[in-house]
């Protein structure tokens, strides 16, 4: 069954090559003075955030990827900011601000100390409440990292789109001169994309560093590593048309199993989506159950900055 989206008019159609209304540009500063750069939104009615969303974006995308300009419903930041929390998307080691300190990237690990300074100095310049970690693709692969090397009173929980353990094609498609097929296994059917989402897409995609590309190779065994490790709940999402990933009923048993310190690992699958959910028609209906998941980790007894 497609899963269908609701508007909301009020809010306007974002400019082309903007930003959501309420969303605004800001810079971290990481270990070593290394800038990432970042975009915030926070609720507009004067109350502390409930939590801060955490945004991690996948290989070859910033943190755009979560403030789609192609239809009102599609960005992350205004939704979380409505409800009541603070969002905070970065653009991951390699990527903007840092493009010019790290040419090449980070790896996995690597990537995951860079952010770990960087929301420090979040937290203490920009953002209140616990932190919730929402990451897609690649950027899931660094939450875990992270959620793995943290005490598990440090983040909420986990909600990761487009990341599994199990590669269902060859990394060696990332290398430089071998992206044939890559638009299909990126997005999947362009259907399922809001009209405008290719025109805007040049404000949200960039070049993957080398680094990045090299660790791909090596998920498969950094996970039968971390996985154990992560102490805190996590909640899995493959869209309908995902293609990077093995996600046979096995696939994602033996996917939850490895999580073994985790309290609690549930695996969602969302019809009418391609790998790029949080840019496509079914973004709202995925941002909603993240929400309603993370709702569930502070139900489970972390305070509030309201509190």
């Amino acid at each position: 069954m497609m899963l269908t989206t609701t508007a909301h008019p009020a809010q306007g159609t974002p400019a082309p090559g903007g930003l959501s209304r309420g969303v605004r540009r800001i810079t971290l500063e990481a270990a070593g003075g290394i800038p990432l750069s970042a975009l915030l939104s926070e609720p507009d009615d004067g109350r502390p955030p409930r939590a801060t969303v955490v945004a991690l974006h996948g290989g070859g995308m910033s943190a755009g990827y979560f403030d789609g300009q192609a239809h009102p419903d599609v960005s992350l930041l205004t939704l979380g900011a409505r409800l009541g929390y603070a969002v905070l998307a970065l653009d991951r080691p390699g990527y903007g601000a840092s493009a010019p300190h790290l040419p090449a990237g980070q790896h996995v690990l690597d990537q995951a100390a860079t952010v770990r300074s960087a929301l420090a100095d979040a937290q203490a310049h920009h953002v209140r409440g616990p932190l919730f970690l929402l990451a897609h693709s690649f950027g899931g692969k660094l939450a875990l990292a992270l959620a793995a090397d943290t005490p598990p009173d440090a983040f909420l929980g986990l909600d990761i789109s487009g990341c599994g353990h199990r590669p269902a094609v060859s990394a060696t498609l990332l290398n430089h001169g071998a992206r044939t097929g890559l638009r299909q296994l990126n997005w999947g059917p362009l259907g399922l994309y809001p009209d405008g989402t290719f025109r805007e897409a040049g404000a949200v995609v960039a070049p993957m560093p080398d680094q990045e590309i090299a660790s791909v190779q090596e998920w498969s065994a950094l996970s039968t590593r971390l996985l154990p490790r992560v102490g805190v709940p996590v909640r899995f999402t493959f869209a309908e048309h995902e293609a990077w990933w093995c996600q046979s009923d096995a696939d994602l048993t033996d996917l939850a199993a490895r999580l073994s310190a985790a309290p609690r690992v549930l695996v969602d699958r969302l019809a009418g989506a391609g790998h790029n959910i949080s840019l496509g028609r079914a973004a709202r209906a995925y941002h909603l159950r993240a929400l309603a998941f993370l709702e569930e980790c502070l139900d489970d007894g972390a305070p509030t900055a309201a509190q």
